[in-house]
């Protein structure tokens, strides 16, 4: 049991150590005010009861200094306002902007079915999806279409962080979803694209096509991002980038309710079982099993069975490696304040990990008011 605890711990610290220096190595993307034979970009937004946030994002598309764009607002039956408040905003957006009701028909995927339908009717050489809560600065879309004139990337995936940290609950997510962030950055670096996320993901229009959209994975109700990311990742190896460009951060709402976290969590969490190429699988089980490790390091000192050092060992293996990581990427998310909460996440998140590792293999949960499988 101690090689075990030692050689997982050991294993860890070198592969966080790798994403650190990755993430310091990786260049930031530069970006001016013009782009040069820029491509047109489509905007696609699916919404299903996001009344209380669209018209901010909204507003945001209208201070871009990227002139070049559409905008397609998807919206999957909303049982508010959503659509109303898109088609009242229709006469004075400084941008093309097309609401798209959808039918409230069944299916496995809503979210996959509104991006396809968007692309069915898109213009743009390029398309950008983001989320109905989600908010972006001025220099979002200069910031993609500049990456994708330097380095003809296929899929560029982008930063998401989170708006406030009103409370240690907004902080830990922050800190947990930046780590998620880091990582997937830094293994597209590597060459081995494991996540991305979907509110902040860019991909040429063509190809979507090419790779045949969702077709195989649209039976599953998550994963419009990643499961995407690998099949274009398959047909083109070096054609996937992540954009370390703080203009092209993404804010989104963090959680206010445990019920809406576990929902989402358990989502993510219940996708590894899907995964055709065997890293993502593999890099998941690694993970559960890394944060196992100092659980099982503490209960086996508290039992008597396992030496102090050897603990405390495991422990700082962990600690250490992810704390420098971790740092840097909230660093550049503009979410220094977070780096104290560091060390509380890292006693939270082995159980965290352990939990939602179980919790995933049951099926079902609630999202966006339905109950998905």
């Amino acid at each position: 049991m101690t090689i075990f605890l030692l050689v997982v711990s050991l294993l860890y610290a070198l592969f966080t150590l790798t994403l650190w220096v990755t993430w310091l190595r990786l260049p930031t993307v530069q970006t001016t005010k013009t782009v040069p034979n820029g491509p047109r970009i489509t905007v696609v937004i699916p919404v299903r009861n996001e009344a209380n946030t669209i018209s901010q994002l909204l507003d945001d598309l209208s201070q871009q200094t990227y002139p070049n764009f559409e905008v397609i607002v998807a919206d999957d039956s909303s049982t508010d306002a959503t659509l109303s408040i898109v088609q009242q905003y229709v006469p004075r957006a400084p941008y093309a902007l097309r609401p798209l009701p959808l039918s409230n028909e069944h299916t496995a995927s809503p979210k996959k079915r509104a991006i396809t339908q968007s692309i069915a009717l898109a213009t743009g050489d390029l398309i950008l999806t983001t989320d109905g809560d989600c908010r972006v600065g001025p220099g979002w879309l200069t910031a993609f279409a500049t990456c994708h004139v330097q380095t003809g990337a296929k899929l560029i995936s982008g930063p998401v962080t989170f708006t406030t940290e009103q409370t240690i609950f907004d902080s830990l997510q922050i800190v947990e979803f930046s780590s998620l962030i880091g990582t997937g950055a830094c293994t597209m670096t590597l060459g081995f694209p494991t996540m991305c996320n979907g509110a902040n993901l860019c991909y040429v229009n063509e190809v979507f096509a090419e790779v045949g959209g969702f077709a195989g994975v649209d039976h599953l109700a998550s994963g419009d991002d990643e499961f995407l990311m690998h099949k274009i990742a398959d047909r083109y190896p070096y054609g996937v980038q992540f954009l370390k460009n703080p203009d092209a951060i993404v804010r989104t709402q963090p959680h206010h309710s445990w019920r809406a976290f576990y929902n989402q969590r358990k989502r993510w969490a219940s996708k590894w079982r899907a995964y055709n190429s065997i890293l993502p699988s593999l890099l998941a089980v690694f993970v559960f099993l890394s944060n196992a490790a100092p659980v099982i390091a503490v209960w086996g000192w508290w039992l008597g069975f396992l030496n102090g050092n050897v603990t405390l060992v495991v422990i700082g293996l962990k600690a250490i490696p992810e704390f420098l990581f971790l740092r840097q990427v909230l660093v550049f998310l503009q979410k220094k304040s977070s780096v104290g909460i560091i060390p509380l996440t890292q006693l939270i998140y082995p159980i965290y990990v352990l939990f939602f590792g179980l919790v995933a293999q049951g099926k079902g949960y609630v999202w966006k008011g339905r109950t998905l499988r």
